[in-house]
């Protein structure tokens, strides 16, 4: 959708560039405040964002082999000043 679109050229700006894309077992939490109340899915925004970051560089792939979990994602409010915090955490799988 041009939604989406807009979303995510608008993201790619605020994603650090790598220099080697990760490639090692991470969980991605994601906090998204939104301006509304309003329902939303919080599935679609993560794979949104998963998306977003192999398109960036950031992450490898987003298989369940480099993106094990999204531990800890919520969805919040807040009208005065909708985000989206993303926090990338390497799982040390024993």
């Amino acid at each position: 959708s041009e939604q989406y679109k807009l979303y995510e050229e608008t993201a790619l700006w605020y994603i650090p560039k790598r220099g080697v894309p990760i490639d090692f077992p991470v969980n991605v939490k994601c906090i998204f405040y939104m301006p509304t109340n309003r329902s939303c899915d919080l599935t679609n925004h993560l794979e949104s964002i998963d998306d977003i970051m192999v398109k960036a560089g950031l992450l490898k792939d987003d298989n369940y082999k480099i993106l094990v979990s999204h531990d800890g994602s919520r969805v919040r409010v807040d009208k005065a000043n909708p985000r989206t915090e993303v926090f990338i955490t390497k799982c040390e799988d024993k």
